[in-house]
This record gives structure tokens, C-alpha cells and sequence, in this order.
């Protein structure tokens, strides 16, 4: 009896709360999706992914061919294999497929974006190919190793040498060796962090990353992954950054047309606004086209004005209206010379929606 009184007055043991996974709101979705795909989510993407654990949307997001297909774009910027010395060959526009099949991974890429005609026509001769192979591939200063520049520059030349720790004698051979140094692992994470976390990287996490891309650089998408998780993830969307012009004409497209425009559709766009010093009054220009151009997919007022002004708030801008912003464009909305498109335009056109 005593030991059945002692249990009963016992403190029970709880188990510690399990913490609710992280969840995406619309804004925070609009701000990854612009990173990670280089557009704001599609409808459809919005329905599935909003309030759904970020890990899941993640996953799907890194593992689908727009992720591939954005990524590819950032190196060809990286590279500066754009306007004229775009890539036009199957094996380098096939590659956001490739990647996405597993057919090759992502130091396989860059390989081959490196060996494609339009790199040796933006870097022609020994002496510029090789710095940049080094600099831009490597992140290694060519003023610090003017050593290992002349053997490249001779391995280029098809002389039999050695070249950031292994032989060769071809132009390919300087290609295939800086891919797979650990330099080039460590630069390469080094700025894709930067890029996609907006942040430097740890040195001892950069170190142990590393490690593990170059033991199987397939590991590249766990990264990404890792890098918007947590308090990264956080830190990410604790503060706001400037969009640039290619990424704004896509947002244009699919926030008011709600589809994923052709590159066709948005390049001389991104050419047109990189030609000017202050783009603003030009991206005003190209959303009052789009939208008086009939075919922006507006949704039908309805009676219930103040739901439709929410509804356009959380698609442009991934957020709910403040209440003065919500009584002002209802009080607009009830004049007879006010269309939807002018409040559309507003908010394509805003200070909120040029950053993310």
C-alpha cells in the first residue's frame, strides 16, 4: 500500500513539448521562391506550399527542374556566358534536365559549362582561359600563384604537365582538374551560400561542406537545404534585398499573368532595364503594357471588395493589407473611375515589391 501511495503522490515525468515544424507564411514562400527559383511561386504552388512544414516545401522546390533551371542561369551570370556569348548547344541548355534526372551533378555542370565553345569565345588564349579557370572556378588569386597560371597556361598550350595537383596536356585537362580541387569545392559553396543564405559562410561549416561535396557532390541540393533551415532560414528573412531586373520582369509576368514566362518574353525586358542607371521608370512602363495588354489574369471584383484587395496583396506582395492600406483601396474601388488594373499597378509597381 505505501509503495501505491508513494506512486500516486509521485510527480508524473511529461515528456517535453515537440516543437511544431516551421511553417511558410506567403510572404516568407515569395521570398524563398525568388531565390531558389528566380520567380515568385504559381498559384498552384501557393495552395500547396503556404502553412506547409518548410523542410517538405524545400525538398520539393531543390528537387524540381525550375531550381536546375534557375541554377543554371546564376552560373551563366557567374560567368558572364549572357547576350552574346549565351550558350546556344544542347549540352549545356540540356543541363537543367540533366540535373534534375541525376544524370550528372552539379560539379559535372560546371565542367561542361567550362569546355562549351561560349566560355572559350569570352575567355580566348592561354593566358585569359587559365586565369579565369583559376580565378572564377577556383576562387585562387593568379597574382599569388603565378606558378601554377604558367603551367596551365602550358598544359592549355598541350604541353604534358602538372596543374593544381594532377597531370594533363589538354585545354580540358586544365578544366577537369580545377573541378575537382578542393578549391574549386570550397569556392564554389563558398559563393552559392552567399548567394542563396545571403550571408558568409562559417569557416568551420564551409569546411565540413567541403568535405562532404567533394566525397559526392550530389550532396549539393542537402546543402541548399541545410542553408534555408533553422535559424538560417531566419536570418535570411530577417532583412530585405533589392530585385534585380531579369528576376523583377519574371516576377511581373507571373503575378500578373500567373504564368512562367519564356526567356524570349522577359529578355529584352532584362536588357532594356539593365541599359538604364535607375530602371524605375521603365519597370512602370513595362507593367502598365502587361496589364493593358488584356491578358493579365485579373481576379473579378465581386461585392466583397475588401476580400479581393486581400487576395492581391498576399499574391504581389505575400502579405495581408495594413488596415489604413485596406480602407483606402476599398474607399477607391467604390469610385466609378477606378479599375482593378490601377490597383494591380500600384502594387507591382511599389518600393515593397522591387525587394524580396
Amino acid at each position: 500500500m505505501l509503495v501505491a501511495l508513494a506512486l500516486a503522490l509521485a510527480p508524473v515525468m511529461q515528456a517535453p513539448p515537440t516543437q511544431s515544424p516551421r511553417v511558410l507564411d506567403a510572404g516568407e514562400l515569395r521570398r524563398v521562391c525568388l531565390d531558389l527559383l528566380g520567380r515568385p511561386p504559381l498559384a498552384d504552388e501557393r495552395a500547396r506550399w503556404i502553412g506547409q512544414p518548410a523542410e517538405a516545401t524545400l525538398v520539393a522546390i531543390t528537387e524540381s527542374r525550375g531550381f536546375w533551371a534557375q541554377w543554371l542561369e546564376e552560373q551563366l551570370w557567374y560567368f558572364l556566358l549572357v547576350d552574346q556569348f549565351a550558350p546556344r548547344g544542347d549540352s549545356v541548355l540540356r543541363l537543367p534536365d540533366a540535373l534534375e534526372a541525376g544524370e550528372v551533378d552539379v560539379r559535372d555542370a560546371v565542367h561542361r559549362l567550362a569546355l562549351a565553345p561560349n566560355f572559350d569565345q569570352r575567355n580566348p588564349g592561354a593566358d585569359t582561359f587559365v586565369t579565369v579557370v583559376m580565378e572564377q572556378l577556383c576562387g585562387l588569386s593568379v597574382d599569388k600563384q603565378r606558378r601554377e597560371l604558367e603551367f596551365g597556361k602550358k598544359m592549355y598550350d598541350g604541353a604534358q604537365t602538372r596543374f593544381l595537383g594532377g597531370e594533363g596536356r589538354t585545354q580540358s585537362d586544365v578544366v577537369k582538374l580545377a573541378v575537382q580541387s578542393e578549391s574549386f569545392a570550397r569556392h564554389y559553396l563558398t559563393r552559392e551560400h552567399e548567394r542563396l543564405a545571403h550571408a558568409k559562410a562559417d569557416p568551420r561549416a564551409l569546411a565540413q561542406w567541403t568535405k562532404r561535396f567533394q566525397k559526392d557532390p550530389r550532396e549539393y541540393p542537402l546543402l541548399v537545404r541545410e542553408w534555408l533551415s533553422g535559424e538560417s532560414l531566419e536570418r535570411r528573412l530577417a532583412t530585405r534585398r533589392p530585385i534585380s531586373n531579369r528576376v523583377w520582369a519574371r516576377s511581373l509576368h507571373v503575378d500578373l499573368l500567373e504564368a512562367e514566362p519564356t526567356r524570349e518574353q522577359t529578355e529584352p525586358m532584362r536588357q532594356a532595364l539593365d541599359s538604364l542607371a535607375d530602371p524605375a521608370p521603365l519597370r512602370s512602363v513595362m507593367a502598365r503594357l502587361l496589364l493593358d495588354g488584356g491578358k493579365a489574369k485579373i481576379e473579378p471584383l465581386g461585392s466583397d471588395r475588401a476580400a479581393w484587395a486581400r487576395a492581391q496583396w498576399l499574391r504581389v506582395l505575400g502579405r495581408e493589407p495594413r488596415a489604413d492600406e485596406l480602407t483606402a483601396v476599398v474607399d477607391a474601388l467604390a469610385q466609378p473611375a477606378c479599375r482593378v488594373e490601377t490597383v494591380l499597378y500600384a502594387l507591382v509597381t511599389s518600393e515593397e515589391a522591387a525587394s524580396y
